[in-house]
């Protein structure tokens, strides 16, 4: 829901749901750094969904881009069984990025994962930097043929088939695969409003853009039923024991602080013959 709709329901002003809003989501952000670690992931698969902040990058004047407008790519490593999200990182999409995406992976699985990631380049150093020889990576590269004019601007191209590569280690090809994390990409889009296209629901601030993710993914996590695995994700990984409510979401939020109003000054209005 967008933060306007989110006011005419609640009869809240815009400020006080935009603040509510990056509060939980830096509570959301806490909660995944704290609980999510010592995964014991086999298969993690690792895409990247893209969104803008304020406007496109192709947009945005160099002042705005300084202030974080322009794209901004979500990275997202999956636990193809627990559908887990391991990892999550909103940012650019270069080598830079790509590592420290990978080095948060690494501090949050244990033992040797099979990851799998689709053909972007930054992928290469990043995983090997952050996990040197112990891993077995592999990628698969999606070969598409041209799209037809009439199909539309936004329709995606046909998939004639896969390229599979190693990169490191033996990676078992049976399990080399991306349709997880794409099937979690296109729930994004559908339960977040700002990651909605063509519509002027997006972030204005890439503050407020991190906070609603950090607020997905708790809510991917600990709230929401998977359909597959019948629990949620965090119970079938082993860190939670049950199915969080909104309420135990909500009391996340730390206690706020009491404001003491200052002494009270009467105004005197000054007499007309003055």
């Amino acid at each position: 829901m967008s933060i306007r709709g989110t006011v005419r329901v609640t009869g809240v002003s815009k400020n006080a749901v935009i603040k509510l809003l990056v509060e939980m989501g830096n509570a959301c952000a806490d909660l995944h750094d704290r609980t999510v670690r010592g995964i014991k992931a086999k298969r993690l698969q690792c895409d990247e969904i893209w969104q803008f902040v304020g406007c496109k990058q192709k947009n945005a004047s160099p002042d705005q881009k300084a202030a974080g407008w322009g794209d901004v790519w979500t990275w997202v490593a999956l636990d193809a069984d627990s559908k887990l999200c391991v990892s999550y990182l909103a940012g650019g999409r270069d080598t830079g990025w790509a590592t420290e995406f990978a080095w948060d992976i690494r501090q949050r699985v244990i033992g040797r994962p099979q990851i799998t990631t689709d053909a972007h380049r930054p992928y290469l150093a990043a995983i090997e930097i952050a996990f040197g020889a112990n891993v077995d990576y592999a990628q698969m590269h999606k070969i598409y043929g041209a799209s037809g004019e009439v199909e539309g601007r936004y329709s995606p191209a046909t998939c004639i088939g896969c390229d599979m590569k190693t990169v490191i280690g033996e990676p078992d090809y049976r399990y080399v695969s991306t349709s997880y994390v794409e099937r979690q990409n296109l729930t994004m889009r559908m339960s977040m409003r700002r990651f909605t296209r063509l519509t002027n629901a997006h972030s204005k601030k890439l503050e407020n853009h991190a906070a609603a993710i950090s607020l997905y993914f708790a809510f991917y996590n600990f709230c929401r039923m998977h359909q597959s695995i019948r629990v949620t994700p965090a119970m079938e990984a082993k860190i939670a024991d049950h199915v969080w409510s909104i309420e135990e979401l909500v009391a996340l939020l730390p206690e706020p602080e009491a404001k003491k109003r200052g002494p009270y000054k009467k105004r005197i209005k000054a007499s007309s013959q003055e």
